[in-house]
């Protein structure tokens, strides 16, 4: 807004007396010119490792995305099992023709498999992990991969007991272009040192399409627990914080009153050894947004501030999703990251074959879902009654 413009909304306004009592200084505020326009572009990292790996439970969509950025590392997907027939027919549609196993037991029993990527409903993940730990393998669960603090527990005792690894695909921060691109941005010290983030995740509930246990909390284990361990994840990464806990936390259903079993809305904050974090999770995107869910993180710096806009840039002429915007000492700018490379696949095989944690640290993929489900334990509702 020009200095001409200010003025003249300010006196529209009925503010014209303000006008005297502001200097040259506060008028040019704001003035500064637009944000630059950037566009970021990386390199993934060449697979460098050969591993088999097989599939088991289809029950979330979020199988299909594993499944390939493991081949993007070098994978070779080799058995597949599912419980519906017509899930196992999706998949090798997609992925081609691949033995199918007659159950979970013949995949774990054959020892030239090394990794086992998993969705089943998410009860099941856990102790799925476990029995893939106990027969020598690899694990890698959809979020959530564990729905108890009983099952962490079991968890953490098998991959001490073991030595495998159960990690957990946190896709919206490994598979997000804009994501991935911030964790650099922030390593490289461009806002300084973190001191806070703020985490909302909106998704669409698009009820014709879901099964019976989506509306369960006993089986996907509470909105902190299920959608909430991504942004834990988020806080956990962004902040580098190796110990953290949970502050005050909130559940409820305010919108699905004919399903009692579910919840709609959860918010929490957390505190680490690296920052603070806030997250809010819901079910409530409306029909008018055209995709999913208006995804956003904000990363506060000591020198500056991060804002991603992951999945649409309501409102505006920049389509698609990947939008981030920095601000620094020097300036705004705004970066397209649609073509910022994903490293997670590559990463994640040359750490089953090396026996790294270069894609994902153990820990801190236990810690955030240790930090969701102990919000989700202590949650209060947020009706006041």
């Amino acid at each position: 807004m020009s200095n001409t413009d200010r003025r003249a909304f300010l006196q529209s306004a009925g503010l014209a007396g303000m006008l005297s009592s502001m200097s040259p200084a506060v008028l040019a505020q704001g003035a500064a010119a637009p944000a630059a326009h950037e566009k970021a572009q990386t390199t993934a990292p060449a697979a460098k490792h050969s591993i088999r790996f097989a599939a088991i439970g289809l029950d979330h969509g979020h199988i299909y995305s594993m499944t390939a950025a493991i081949q993007r590392g070098g994978g070779k997907l080799v058995a597949v099992y599912g419980a519906d027939p017509k899930q196992v027919a999706d998949f090798r549609a997609r992925f081609g023709d691949i033995k199918v196993a007659r159950s979970e037991d013949e995949i774990l029993e054959d020892k030239t498999i090394q990794l086992i990527a998993a969705a089943p409903i998410p009860d099941l993940r856990a102790p799925l992990g476990v029995r893939a730990m106990r027969a020598g393998k690899d694990y890698l669960a959809d979020k959530p991969g564990i729905v108890t603090l009983e099952q962490l527990a079991e968890v953490r005792k098998a991959v001490k007991e073991t030595g495998r690894k159960f990690a957990i695909m946190y896709s919206e921060r490994l598979e997000v272009r804009s994501a991935v691109y911030a964790g650099e941005l922030i390593r490289q010290g461009a806002i300084g040192r973190v001191v806070q983030t703020i985490n909302l995740g909106p998704h669409r509930v698009n009820a014709p399409s879901r099964p019976d246990w989506f509306w369960d909390k006993a089986r996907f284990g509470g909105i902190l627990t299920d959608i909430g361990s991504h942004q834990a994840d988020q806080f956990l990464y962004y902040t580098n914080s190796t110990r953290a806990r949970v502050v005050a936390s909130q559940t409820g259903n305010l919108a699905h009153p004919d399903r009692p079993k579910f919840e709609d809305f959860g918010d929490m904050t957390v505190v680490g050894d690296g920052g603070t974090g806030y997250i809010r999770v819901d079910w409530y995107t409306p029909d008018g947004l055209s995709t999913w869910g208006d995804g956003r993180l904000f990363v506060l710096g000591t020198e500056g501030y991060i804002e991603l806009r992951k999945y649409v840039n309501v409102a505006s002429n920049l389509p698609g999703g990947n939008h981030l915007y920095i601000v620094d000492k020097k300036q705004a700018r705004y970066i397209d990251c649609n073509a910022v490379a994903l490293p997670f696949g590559p990463q994640f095989v040359t750490d089953i074959v090396e026996r790294t944690e270069v894609a994902q640290n153990q820990e801190q993929a236990l810690l955030a879902a240790e930090l969701v489900l102990t919000a989700q334990k202590h949650a209060t509702n947020p009706v006041l009654t």
